[in-house]
């Protein structure tokens, strides 16, 4: 450590450290306030989900807690280690979720990025307790060692990193616009059928579609592989990523949490394969609305999962349509609000475990057309899809980078000097 750095504990450094209520609350579906806890603290952010409870204000000033501009959160309950910012949220926290304010003095962001560290989760991983349900002591957050360099080098620090999270921030931002305007551009073409309005329209199970338009099953355009029931013992610590539904998020796929096999084990299994733009369904999960697992759930496979092979419980699509691979128009046919109500519809079993077949996939009704105008519909999809495999790569090369920098940076093994350089070929 270098010479004018010093080691303090958390609590020397902050005003405040507590956690929320030990209770469950008197809830209300029109509460002004979430009651949150640790599993609501994701990527920095506190995320509202929407199975995420509410209470009235009353209940809030019951139980509140000293959060401000100053305030980090920690998740120390379940899941540990998943931290945020406060940004003056209506929130009423949970046990699970512990808060600090961090003194005047010491710079906030720099402390978040220590919080966001391999050596915080290694901190908490030794001082846990509980066999099935991990949980860290408010005296062990308190006791957590920190080195901090002089006021004027921690903001520098956390500057460069803040700056690599900024541009990861952004492409993701990015990349839900490119989305929202794929969907937008899919319901122009195939929904309201904008280019064909100067035409005749006639009468169809979806509605009117363009005069010599069909209502077909979507099965006639798609191939598909079901995935393989990889067994747990298989997994080991490198090799070929296997993909379950609890690895794929709202519109990725998570590969940090994915398992692996051995290269050589995984070469009997190639024919589950995924490629960039595969797109997976989820054929067994929970109701709506918890999408973290929904049935039905539509992932577009990304470049940093190419070669990965698919679990069990999800089935990958591959669309030619007019004799052209249409990856674009399968993905954003399947994330339209009518295939997942359709779905829904069609699955079978209980709350948690509902299942569909792939026939209730493959009977699915679509617009189709052999209309060559089609193609400029192709041509634009594929394009934003084009950019957003780049900022996914864009930000696999940011996040190696800041993983790499945050540990040496915080412990004074690199100075701010080092990395200025670097850090100006990449942003």
């Amino acid at each position: 450590m270098p010479e004018n750095w010093k080691t303090y504990n958390l609590e020397d450094l902050v005003t405040k450290l507590g956690d929320g209520i030990h209770g469950t609350p008197k809830y209300s579906e029109d509460g002004e306030y979430h009651f949150i806890n640790g599993n609501n603290l994701v990527d920095g952010k506190i995320v509202i989900k929407s199975d995420t409870k509410r209470v009235t204000t009353a209940e809030y000033l019951k139980h509140k807690r000293e959060l401000n501009d100053r305030t980090l959160l920690v998740s120390i309950n379940g899941t540990i280690g998943k931290t945020a910012y406060y940004h003056g949220e209506k929130v009423m926290l949970g046990k699970s979720a512990c808060y600090f304010n961090v003194k005047e003095g010491v710079n906030k962001k720099f402390i978040k990025h220590v919080i966001s560290s391999k050596y915080f989760l290694d901190y908490l991983e030794s001082n846990y307790t509980g066999s099935v349900i991990k949980n860290v002591s408010l005296k062990s957050m308190r006791e957590l060692p920190i080195n901090l360099p002089p006021l004027q080098e921690q903001k520098s620090i956390a500057s460069i990193l803040s700056a690599l999270d900024d541009k990861i921030e952004l492409n993701l931002q990015i990349n839900k616009t490119l989305e929202e305007m794929a969907m937008a551009l899919y319901k122009h073409w195939f929904v309201d059928f904008g280019p064909f309005q100067d035409g005749e329209f006639v009468e169809s199970e979806l509605g009117e579609i363009p005069k010599g338009w069909e209502v077909k099953p979507l099965g006639e355009f798609i191939q598909h592989q079901k995935g393989f029931a990889f067994k747990s013992k298989w997994y080991q610590e490198a090799g070929k990523m296997v993909v379950r539904v609890s690895d794929t998020t709202d519109n990725s796929i998570n590969i940090d949490s994915c398992n692996k096999i051995s290269e050589e084990m995984a070469s009997d299994y190639l024919r589950y394969s995924l490629k960039t733009n595969d797109i997976i369904v989820a054929t067994v999960g929970s109701w709506p609305p918890n999408f973290s697992s929904v049935v039905g759930k539509i992932v577009r496979v990304p470049p940093t999962a190419e070669n990965a092979l698919l679990n069990q419980n999800a089935v990958k699509l591959n669309m030619a349509f007019n004799g052209k691979e249409q990856q674009g128009l399968l993905y954003t046919t399947l994330k339209l609000d009518r295939f997942l109500n359709y779905i829904v519809n069609c699955a079978q079993g209980s709350a948690n475990q509902a299942s569909i077949k792939l026939t209730d996939i493959f009977n699915f009704p679509i617009p189709y057309s052999a209309n060559a105008k089609l193609d400029s519909y192709k041509i634009q999809v594929d394009n934003y899809i084009t950019l957003q495999n780049s900022n996914i790569l864009e930000n696999q090369t940011l996040t190696q980078l800041r993983d790499t920098l945050l540990p040496k940076l915080i412990s004074g093994e690199v100075r701010v000097k080092d990395v200025e350089k670097t850090l100006s070929e990449v942003l």
